[in-house]
């Protein structure tokens, strides 16, 4: 067992039970930052975040702080976009794309996320939002298209299974903040553990260095679930999203 690594499983798993957001976005560059192929870092980080959120998920649900109808229609979009995108770019592509490639387009979609993610925190409330007003339903087509798109983007690079579809949670529905994240955790776990499953078929997954960061991971995402409903997330969201935003400048960088 790796102490360091179930450290860094307990930390990544806390903030994603606390927040829904940032697993792979810190636990993917970190691992590419450490040595391991890109391929290898993506896998990996499928079959860590599908576990470390199902424990996640099942506190929230036992908390009641999940939306299953907004579950429903972004699964419906975002399974099939992120099992299509995973099947094509990993069995039919990757004899035309580098380490580069696959490395620069995980760079941008931290950085965007991070930014849009960064913008939004700042203006919310100063921007009139007619979206949160409308029902579930009147918004079930652009939930699902929505999903559709942001899964494809999670099923290449495992990154914003928790931040782009918190980030859209955020935006186009009012609900509390223990609500978005148990939504956005929940719908994660079903897209991940779909391409995860796939990731696993290719030989992508390193399963020692999952089970060690799974040692923290699991009571780490248990322990920040059950502060979601007691601390306002404000600050660690606004710390989580400068570091991703930083992770996605230093991989361009150390190209």
């Amino acid at each position: 067992m790796n102490t360091e690594l179930i450290l860094f499983g307990f930390l990544v798993g806390g903030l994603v039970g606390f927040t829904g957001v940032g697993g792979a976005s810190l636990l993917t560059p970190i691992l590419i930052f450490m040595g391991f192929h890109p391929t290898i870092a993506i896998g990996t980080d499928f079959a860590y975040n599908a576990i470390t959120k199902l424990f996640g998920a099942f506190q929230h649900i036992k908390q009641k702080t999940v939306n299953f109808q907004i579950i429903k229609y972004l699964a419906i979009g975002s399974i099939p976009g992120g099992v299509l995108a995973n099947y094509i770019f990993y069995s039919f592509l990757s004899d035309y794309y580098s380490d580069r490639v696959l490395i620069i387009f995980l760079s941008v979609v931290l950085i965007v996320v991070s930014v849009t993610a960064l913008i939004h925190l700042v203006m919310n409330g100063k921007i009139q939002n007619p979206w949160k007003t409308k029902s579930i339903e009147e918004k079930k087509y652009i939930t699902i298209i929505a999903g559709l798109i942001m899964g494809a983007i999670v099923g290449v690079t495992s990154v914003g299974a928790g931040s782009l579809f918190s980030l859209f949670i955020l935006y186009f529905f009012n609900l509390k903040t223990s609500e978005i994240v148990g939504t956005d955790i929940v719908h994660a776990f079903f897209l991940v553990f779909a391409t995860g499953l796939l990731m696993a078929g290719y030989g992508h997954i390193d399963y020692v260095l999952t089970g060690n960061l799974l040692a923290g991971s699991i009571p780490g995402a248990i322990i920040g679930s059950k502060l979601t409903k007691k601390v306002p997330s404000l600050l660690v969201r606004i710390l989580m999203l400068m570091i991703i935003l930083f992770s996605g400048i230093k991989l361009i960088i150390n190209i």
